[in-house]
C-alpha cells in the first residue's frame, strides 16, 4: 500500500525543477535546495543551527510577561523563583530583569 507522500513522490520524480516549481508554487532555488539537501543527507527538514542558544525562549518570555501583568508589585527574585517552580525554567534574576527592561 502506498502513502500519500510517496505518491507525490513518484509523480515529482518525472518532472523538471521549473515543472515542480510552478506545480507547488515555489521558488526553483528552493527546489534546487531541498533536491540538494535530499541528495546529500537524505533528510528535507531544517536542521539545528549553530551559534549560542537564548537563555529564555519565545514561550518563556511569554510566560514571564504574563506573571509580570497579574501582579505589578513582585520582586525579580520572587519571579524567578516561581517560574522555576511552576514551568521548570531555569533562569536568573539578572535575566528576569533583562527581559522586563
Amino acid at each position: 500500500m502506498q502513502t500519500a507522500s510517496t505518491n507525490i513522490c513518484e509523480r515529482l520524480c518525472s518532472k523538471s525543477i521549473h515543472e515542480i516549481s510552478l506545480l507547488l508554487n515555489i521558488p526553483q532555488s528552493t527546489v534546487i535546495g531541498i533536491i540538494t539537501k535530499w541528495k546529500q543527507l537524505g533528510i528535507t527538514a531544517t536542521q539545528p543551527r549553530s551559534g549560542r542558544q537564548r537563555k529564555m525562549t519565545e514561550w518563556g518570555q511569554r510566560m514571564l510577561k504574563s506573571t509580570v501583568r497579574r501582579s505589578h508589585q513582585v520582586f525579580a527574585e520572587s519571579i524567578a523563583k516561581n517560574l522555576q517552580t511552576s514551568c521548570g525554567l531555569q533562569i536568573s534574576t539578572k535575566t528576569v530583569c533583562k527581559v522586563l527592561h
